[in-house]
This record gives structure tokens, sequence and C-alpha cells, in this order.
């Protein structure tokens, strides 16, 4: 019996921010893979090493969680004004689909680095030393991110002193800017609406067999969700042991997560949302108090302007995605919602959070016009780095998905 040879492709294994991902050249995938479809989503889930009953993805390149089940495709960008263009894909664990419905924030970070070392980037857009300031097409949202990339003699600086809490070893700061981060338009796996989709800050979210709840509902950064702690018997202050060993929370905050993405518009019916795990997100906030992080550190409440949580994949993130952080930042500029009232209030441009592993600042331009609110741009930093390049190696029967299961008909 003959069996289809492993094939090898170019890849940089990297991190950015919280999470890690597999980051390929768009025109160094196998031919069959370079376009948007079913061998592409085959190709990716293969060397994540998805779907994986088992839920360990050992036969891959991911490690198990949300952070790290992700890959990335970067080609130089078909605008005349952007450097390059940037597609994520969020690859499930344990079910065989890939959701191409968001950004991810935290691998926002390590684009422009990868971009330059993949060679995709115009030597006349890399200072010798300074700062390279890249702009990244985000196709899956329609969106401007500008990355400022630290260059050392002509190369990326990937060391420094810069700490991001959830990350264990400091690095070189990337600032990154989200444009006009709410309000999307039509483009790949997106849909539109306005920032605040349903018309108002706060909304009353009813969910069958779970109850009612004051929520804002925001587009921005990523489609969210976002309750109160307190509402949901929480204090705000939870780690992830505390949610994600309980079946029963975890289905209520997707019973919450699918009636919430109907409110929205993304979805037309909660049965939907199964295949749609990457968005919205759903987040509970709560007023500063003082806790213990994951890594052991103390956060005092004076330290912090609120408490926010969120669940990614359908379990509690360990810090922060970069893209709710988005969110959490444009809500905070907004007065009256949910995440501004657990600020305390008060017109801000800037918040720091409280999340699993400790602190993140987070700012955002927000303006009414007419009577709506719009966000000119989201700001915060992150870091990143490679921590492997070579090639990934897949068996070459994968580029064949296996066809859709015969259906009988009766007469």
């Amino acid at each position: 019996m003959s069996h289809a040879p492993q094939i090898k492709i170019a890849a940089t294994y990297m991190r950015g921010g919280t999470s890690k991902g597999v980051f390929f050249r768009q025109d160094e995938l196998p031919a069959v893979a370079q376009q948007s479809g079913p061998v592409r989503d085959a190709l990716l889930l293969r060397v994540l090493g998805s779907p994986d009953p088992y839920g360990k993805q050992i036969d891959g390149m991911g490690n198990a969680s949300s952070s790290t089940s992700k890959a990335v495709i970067l080609s130089r960008s078909a605008r005349p004004d952007h450097d390059v263009d940037y597609l994520f894909g969020q690859i499930s664990i344990d079910q065989h689909f890939v959701d191409w419905s968001g950004n991810c924030g935290n691998l926002s970070a390590a684009v422009g680095p990868a971009a330059i070392h993949m060679g995709l980037v115009d030597a006349d857009r890399i200072p010798a030393n300074g700062i390279a300031t890249l702009r990244i097409w985000q196709a899956n949202i329609g969106k401007t991110i500008i990355a400022h990339v630290p260059i050392t003699d002509g190369q990326v600086q990937e060391t420094g002193d810069f700490v991001l809490d959830g990350v264990t070893f400091a690095a070189a700061e990337v600032a990154l800017e989200f444009v006009d981060p709410a309000d999307e338009g039509s483009h790949e796996g997106a849909d539109g609406g306005a920032m605040f989709p349903t018309g108002h800050l706060v909304d009353t979210l009813d969910v069958p067999g779970v109850g009612s709840f004051a929520a804002t509902l925001i587009n921005a950064g990523i489609p969210t969700i976002f309750v109160n702690a307190a509402d949901l018997g929480y204090t705000g202050s939870e780690l992830q042991d505390a949610i994600n060993g309980d079946a029963a929370a975890l289905a209520r905050f997707e019973a919450i997560r699918a009636h919430g993405a109907v409110k929205m518009g993304l979805i037309a019916d909660v049965a939907e949302a199964a295949q749609r795990q990457h968005t919205p997100k759903v987040a509970f906030v709560a007023p500063a108090a003082g806790y213990t992080a994951s890594s052991g550190k103390q956060i005092a409440a004076q330290d912090i302007d609120l408490l926010v949580r969120a669940l990614s994949m359908g379990k509690l993130h360990h810090a922060m995605m970069g893209t709710a952080a988005v969110a959490i930042g444009t809500a905070a500029a907004v007065p009256g919602t949910l995440v501004n009232l657990a600020a305390g209030g008060a017109e801000r441009n800037a918040v720091r959070f409280g999340h699993p592993s400790g602190t993140l600042r987070v700012g955002a331009q927000a303006q009414c016009v007419n009577g709506q609110w719009q966000v000119t741009k989201a700001l915060m930093s992150r870091s990143a780095r490679i921590l492997m390049q070579g090639w990934v190696r897949v068996p070459a029967d994968c580029l064949q998905p296996a066809p859709p299961p015969k259906t009988t008909t009766t007469a």
C-alpha cells in the first residue's frame, strides 16, 4: 500500500504579543493553497495539527489553546499606500474549520517584523537605524494597521526591555495604531455594521435559560459583547481555572455569545455560532480591585482603571486578545458604555485594565458626530520575535480534502 510523501513549505514560527502562530508568504504556499477555499483550510489545519479529538494538537505546530492555534498569510500589498497584506486564520483545535471572521491583534505586532524578515517590504522603507513605519492592510476586516518596528543596523530589533504581562521575557516594543477600527464594511470574512450595531450604548440581552443582562455590543477591533461581572456572579478578578474548569459556566458564556451575535447582526440564528467561533468575543467587566495575577504578581486597585476578563474560542483567555483590547479602549472612551462605567464613567482617551496575567494600557480617540460615535484610531504596544524559521512538513494528501459524506435519497 502506497502513502503520500511529506512536502515541505517555507514558514516562520513567531510570537506576537501573547499569541503564537505559523507565518507564511502567500507565494510560497503550494499553488493550490494560494487562494482561499477548502484546500488552503485543509493545509492549515494539518500544519497546526487539527482537528484533534484529544485536544492537544500533538501532531502539529499548535499548542492546544486559542492563543497558539493560529496561522498568518502575508504578501506584498496590492494597495499602493500599504506595504503588506495580512490575512489571519484562527484554527479550530478539535473541529474541521478555519475561522476567517476577524483579526488577531496580538499577532498584528508580528506582521511588520515578519514582512521585513520575509523580504516583502521595499528596502527604501527600512531605515538603517530607527523606526520603520509600515502600513498593513488587514484583509479579514478591511482595515489599516500602522506598525512602528524598531530597526538596528538594517535589521528588525527583537530584543529589548519592553515588558508585556503574559509574556515571560522582555523584548523590543512594537507600537501599533489600529486606524478607524470600527464600522466594518463588506469584505472577506466580516460583516457590515456601525460601531454600536444596535444603535444603543447599552442593550438588554435576553438569553433563554441563562437570564437577561445589560450588555454593550460594539464593533471595534473585533465584535465584542461586554457584560457586567456582577450580573453573572463574578468579581472580575477570576483566573482561567475558575472559568475553564466549569463546563456549565462555559456553556452559559457560549449561549450569551450566540445570542449577542444574533443581536449584533453577525448571524441570523444562534445555531450558526458554532461555525463562527472567533467572533464575536464575550467579556465581563468590573470596577478596579486588587487581585493576584496568574504569575503571582500582585495587582493593586490604584494601578488600574477596571477589571476585564474575556473568552476566546470558548475558553477564558490567559491574558487579553489584542483586538479585544481595542474594543475595550474604544468602549472606555465612550461615556455610558458598561466598560466606561466600570472605569469610573469619566471621559478618557486611555485606560489601563487588569486581566488574568496582569495589566495592559490601551488608548483610543473617539468622538460623537451627528449623534453617532466614531473612533479614529486605537493605540497599544506589543512585542514580537521569531521563534523558529525554516519549513513545516505535512503529508501531501492534506492538499486533497476528503469529499463530503455521501447522502442517500429515498423514493
